[in-house]
């Protein structure tokens, strides 16, 4: 149980990335008053959580209802979570503070989705409460562990300033690459387990 309890948190903190998170909230909110600040974390926070609790419950009933098969998702799910690894390794375009249209709720665009709440996130979710794998004590476990680095997130948007002063632009880089090594290195356990290699391997029925 309790090797699940750290592998979920470790894979939905890197899908989250909560570091990159708070550059670019810190970015986007530089302008804003510190009351409005809090308030664009707090429902950024919010509506991405809204998006993966209805991933974690409806995610895989969707997938069964189109006829995705447990093997077929885990291969998918490790390829693009793989990507995403590799994406935060060598660096991607960062979203600026003039990169949303005037008038939106930064708390929607670009904060919760795609930021918090993006592909990655969202398909790392759905594989690690899979019904067909998990009993339903597991995936309430996996959705208690996805709160807990929401609220984390939500933690370190709030002091992100302070947390960008102390660990530096370069610091916060460094820790998005040596995350995206251990999203690509779960991602590649992903497909081994699919494969019926390895000490997560699916078992066949």
């Amino acid at each position: 149980m309790l090797e699940k309890i750290i592998r979920d948190f470790v894979m939905i903190w890197t899908t989250i990335d909560p570091i990159s998170t708070l550059a670019v909230f810190a970015g986007l909110t530089a302008s804003l008053s510190v009351s409005e600040r809090r308030g664009v974390a707090r429902r950024g926070t919010f509506y991405a959580a809204l998006i993966l609790v209805v991933a974690v419950v409806l995610g895989q009933i969707i997938l069964d209802a189109v006829g995705v098969r447990l093997l077929s998702l885990k291969v998918a799910g490790g390829i693009i979570l793989f990507l995403f690894g590799l994406q935060m390794l060598f660096g991607s375009v960062s979203l600026g503070p003039g990169s949303h249209e005037k008038g939106r709720d930064l708390a929607v665009f670009p904060l919760a989705v795609p930021t918090i709440a993006g592909p990655g996130a969202i398909m790392a979710v759905i594989l690690l409460t899979d019904n067909d794998v998990y009993s339903i004590p597991e995936q309430i476990q996996t959705a208690v562990v996805l709160l807990v680095v929401l609220g984390l997130t939500y933690v370190l948007l709030l002091i992100s300033d302070a947390i960008l002063r102390a660990i530096g632009q370069q610091g916060a880089a460094i820790l998005v690459r040596v995350m995206g090594i251990l999203l690509a290195a779960l991602s590649v356990e992903l497909v081994l387990s699919a494969l019926g290699i390895g000490p997560w391997a699916t078992p066949k029925h």
